[in-house]
């Protein structure tokens, strides 16, 4: 079996535990892309080889049955037929691979799942660990490997210190002090490039792409946990999206300009209020002027419009205006979540293909939210400088206070703690940075 050293070092420790009747439990984290799951595929190839005539049984669940249950599948299928095993290995019941006496069982590990009553007498794996519910592992996977005292393996990438993944990694580091057993095996994208060039060279660009402090890259690649709950921002983000250019009031006639639009809940009755009353909602456009390049637009924030406690048909026409006369917007991403749905469509109508809507739910939010991420640290989005006006002043005290919180399933919330005011030019930003991301052509890029 090829393997690469630190995929053997793994797969040794884990045949060692099953063939001495250990029953120890592993933590592996390995970089993203950097083999694990074909590190999985060629242990579940072993051990029915081994046991193909003695007979016995491994389990392997997933976060969830597609696609994640079904790749797994299939790549040990690939794996059997590589090794000649293709015509001997049968399948029953759509999740389980059997070879001679011997079988491995594939289980999904979401909430609604039934896997009470199946038995893993040689190996239990928990893929994506950080991923799977702890009460979901604790009394319903957990059990399986009881009866034999059957080895354990978590695979998966950090996250933050909530995770299933953490805690077993937590208790397998307080085990290796006590008695030098290695339980926890951990080779981040630095280990995975020394075996492989080109994979050097894809991890270096995702890190100019999105900035080595990018949750993603953080967690996926350097392996290093997510604070959860922490600003969203920190001091040195800020820095790097202070820019040097001027605020404009119209547009200039080579340039490509986008929006993003958050919809504020209508105020009953229309009030000129101060926008530093931070009790009410706004509806906030951020207009932005694009300079192409390679890696992506650089983007630069040109003008905020902004409007507290009126009604959405007094807008309408300001809208249009705005966005098709006074800067001929090519790409504009509006909230259409609850009240903007309709506002939206009306833009829409008026405005055609130029209009994108965007609906927020827990991923999209959270793809947004790693979108401004990545244009941030990237150095691609940059404010007008200091102006002295209400707009700056409000945009910065949200950036400032803007919090993060780390879910499951590595999605983020972000977001301004109600008790302290809004998010509209916070969330406005980001539906800006998303326009950019569409508005250009893509290039094809070759060597």
């Amino acid at each position: 079996m090829q393997l690469r050293p630190y995929q053997l070092e793994i797969a040794r420790a884990v045949i060692d535990s099953i063939q001495s009747a250990r029953g120890l439990t592993f933590s592996v984290e390995i970089a993203r892309q950097g083999g694990k799951n074909e590190l999985s595929a060629h242990i579940e190839l072993l051990l029915l080889t081994m046991f193909m005539a003695r007979g016995g049984t491994a389990v392997k669940c997933s976060p969830t049955f597609k696609p994640q249950t079904v790749i797994s599948m299939l790549r040990l299928k690939q794996r059997l037929d590589d090794f000649h095993f293709g015509g001997i290995w049968t399948t029953e019941m759509g999740y389980i691979i059997r070879l001679g006496a011997a079988r491995q069982v594939f289980l999904s590990a979401e909430e609604s799942s039934s896997v009470v009553g199946h038995t893993a007498d040689i190996l239990l794996e928990i893929d994506e660990s950080q991923d799977v519910s702890k009460d979901k592992y604790t009394k319903e996977f957990r059990p399986m490997a009881s009866s034999t005292n059957a080895t354990t393996v978590h695979y998966g990438t950090t996250w933050d210190d909530s995770t299933l993944l953490e805690e077993i990694k937590q208790t397998n580091l307080e085990l290796e002090k006590a008695d030098g057993i290695r339980r926890h095996f951990r080779f981040d994208w630095q280990e995975v490039a020394r075996h492989n060039p080109g994979y050097r060279d894809f991890v270096e660009s995702e890190r100019a792409r999105l900035g080595e402090d990018h949750p993603l890259f953080r967690s996926q690649y350097a392996l290093l946990p997510i604070r959860s709950g922490g600003g969203f921002l920190s001091h040195s983000q800020l820095a790097i999206l202070q820019g040097t250019h001027s605020r404009q009031r119209q547009r200039r006639d080579t340039s490509i300009y986008v929006a993003g639009i958050d919809i504020a809940g209508e105020a009953e009755v229309a009030e000129e209020l101060e926008l530093t009353a931070r009790g009410r909602d706004a509806t906030v456009i951020t207009i932005a002027e694009l300079e192409p390049r390679a890696e992506g637009p650089l983007v630069r924030v040109v003008e905020h419009y902004c409007w507290v406690g009126r009604k959405h048909p007094e807008l309408f026409a300001q809208m249009v205006e705005l966005l098709r006369n006074t800067w001929n917007c090519s790409r504009i991403v509006v909230d259409a979540t609850g009240m903007g749905e309709p506002v939206a469509s009306f833009l829409g109508g008026a405005l055609g293909h130029r209009i994108l809507p965007f609906k927020f739910t827990q991923s999209s939010k959270s793809a947004l939210g790693f979108n401004l991420l990545a244009a941030v640290n990237s150095g691609r989005l940059k404010l007008y400088a200091q102006d002295g006006s209400a707009d700056h002043r409000e945009l910065m005290f949200e950036l400032e206070r803007a919090r993060s919180v780390c879910r499951p399933n590595q999605t983020i919330n972000f977001f301004v703690d109600p008790a302290e005011g809004h998010d509209d030019y916070l969330i406005s930003l980001a539906l800006c940075v998303e326009a950019a991301s569409t508005a250009l052509p893509k290039k094809a890029v070759g060597r």
